[in-house]
């Protein structure tokens, strides 16, 4: 076959910068693209355009390139020297068929062997599957405990006929404890399945979790708001609150108000920094008073009759 002159195709010299390369490639681009040139044979020479600078504007490409120009150097027909394999092919380069036709059977000759590159029939080339992604809602027990899961979601593959179609894939999840709204599992190769030996893509699963009728969650951190009488924020003491992993004795400290927070270290969602939890409290007042209660809130009204909460307010 003929040896193509990548060089002379872009008018350039062997010794010629990557800067330059580009620079020349553009402007033959510009003038010879076949939606705008007028030229006869542009489309012909656009294709052999982008071919020298695939080539050329590749180190590894540019060198194996001149040492086959040099071997070519010593006259008759061209042919790749017995044994000769690339090591900067094509393969797993993620290039389409399309891609491989743009190239001449020159190029095949010295680039394609290790990409598998061909045009005759009933070629495909290899490409990798494209990755999917799903969501997966978790009540909060369950991302704070870890659990095992069925993941539904869709991925596209080629029939026998090498059409394109939709399947739906069920999978087995075995889901870590400690995710966070909006964190990503990957399992890789679970997507859908590459083409022509391709390597298949990923999935990507979205954790979700579900409104909690008591707990609410901040990154790692859980928030529980929790009641507690007057006496109980005056005089301090110990109580019992539920965290998610279960029920555990806290202090409160004494003259505590509405919205105080207790930070319950390591009590959140689990993971290599654990979360905390936070203890909201909430004082709150008995709907009816007995006689003897109301008679101790007039007395206590009379011994703190100095104490203004509203004084910071001008009022």
């Amino acid at each position: 076959m003929d040896f193509k002159d990548y060089y002379a195709a872009l008018g350039v010299g062997e010794s010629a910068s990557p800067e330059e390369i580009k620079k020349a490639y553009r402007k033959l681009a510009r003038k010879y693209h076949p939606d705008v040139s007028t030229e006869a044979d542009a489309d012909e020479r656009f294709k052999d355009i982008g071919e020298a600078y695939e080539v050329l504007k590749d180190p590894e490409k540019r060198a194996e390139y001149d040492q086959l120009r040099a071997y070519r150097d010593r006259g008759g027909e061209f042919t790749p020297p017995p044994g000769w394999e690339s090591s900067s092919g094509f393969a797993g380069g993620g290039y389409t068929e399309a891609d491989a036709r743009q190239f001449s059977d020159f190029f095949e000759s010295i680039f394609g062997r290790a990409g598998g590159f061909g045009t005759g029939p009933g070629y495909q080339a290899r490409r990798r599957g494209e990755d999917v992604h799903a969501r997966l809602a978790l009540f909060l027990e369950e991302a704070y405990h870890g659990c095992d899961k069925q993941v539904r979601f869709t991925v596209h593959e080629v029939d026998d006929q090498g059409r394109l179609r939709a399947r739906q894939k069920t999978l087995n999840v075995k889901v870590p404890a400690g995710l966070r709204e909006g964190q990503h599992m990957r399992l890789k190769g679970q997507g859908s399945p590459g083409q022509a030996g391709g390597e298949p893509g990923d999935l990507f699963i979205e954790i979700s979790l579900a409104p909690h009728p008591m707990f609410s969650v901040e990154g790692r951190d859980v928030l529980v708001t929790v009641p507690v009488t007057p006496w109980e924020a005056a005089l301090g003491g110990s109580i019992t609150v539920p965290t998610v992993g279960g029920r555990v004795s806290v202090k409160v400290p004494r003259g505590s108000s509405s919205g105080r927070k207790l930070r319950l270290k390591g009590k959140g969602l689990p993971g290599k920094h654990p979360g905390d939890q936070i203890v909201v409290l909430q004082v709150v007042m008995p709907e009816q008073h007995s006689d003897e209660a109301e008679a101790l809130y007039q007395q206590l009204a009379k011994a703190e009759e100095a104490f203004n909460p509203r004084e910071r307010m001008g009022v």
